[in-house]
């Protein structure tokens, strides 16, 4: 009987020990959690997502890339010089009452009336000049289409200096004067040749 006790303490200090050196493991370790090294040469696929954007649509061209698309020899920085050219000579001519020069410039409802102010100017007995000591600054504002008609708004910051002498006047009085237009120009773009032409003027702010 007491052989079987002293073994049985001698198993008892054994499994301690044993337990002591290794350790319970019971639920989840903390090194369990932690990431392991993935073996060399491993490739990570890309996440990838639970759901998908749909594509963009392309988007349709507008403004002066829109005049592009239909013309493609439209150049912007050559539209404003040549529409700043017809500014000067529309507005000399029409200060000089010159309609030959304004007729291939102006569309025809514009041209009308510019001649009737013409007109008007010249039964009143009334002498105008306009000079520009510096080109004006353009910007365009608008671009709008109807058909194959397209209308582009050029805002004009100009400086004038403007001579005005009436019937009788001994003296023209000069004029400085400062003016912010908006200018409509338009032009067919099925008319490979056709030419831009003033179609408004209106007010516009500085």
């Amino acid at each position: 009987m007491l052989q079987l006790i002293l073994l049985a303490l001698v198993a008892a200090v054994a499994l301690l020990q044993l337990y002591a050196v290794l350790g319970r493991r019971m639920g989840r370790q903390p090194e369990e959690g932690a990431a392991r090294p993935e073996p060399a040469g491993a490739v990570r696929r890309p996440a990838v997502p639970l759901t998908t954007e749909p594509a963009p649509l392309e988007e349709t061209p507008s403004g002066l890339s829109a005049v592009r698309a239909r013309d493609p020899s439209f150049d912007p920085q050559v539209f404003l010089a040549s529409t700043r050219n017809s500014y000067r000579t529309i507005v000399t001519a029409y200060a000089a009452g010159d309609r030959d020069s304004l007729a291939p410039l102006l569309t025809e409802d514009v041209r009308k009336a510019f001649e009737a102010g013409i007109s008007e100017r010249e039964a009143a007995g009334r002498e105008e000049g306009v000079d520009m000591p510096q080109p004006p600054r353009s910007d365009v504002e608008t671009v709008d289409f109807d058909g194959d008609t397209v209308r582009i708004g050029v805002r004009f910051l100009g400086e004038l200096v403007q001579t005005q002498k009436a019937s009788g006047d001994a003296e023209p009085r000069v004029v400085h004067r400062r003016t912010a237009e908006l200018w409509t120009f338009e032009r067919n773009l099925a008319d490979r040749d056709g030419a831009w032409r003033l179609a408004g003027v209106d007010v516009a702010e500085a």
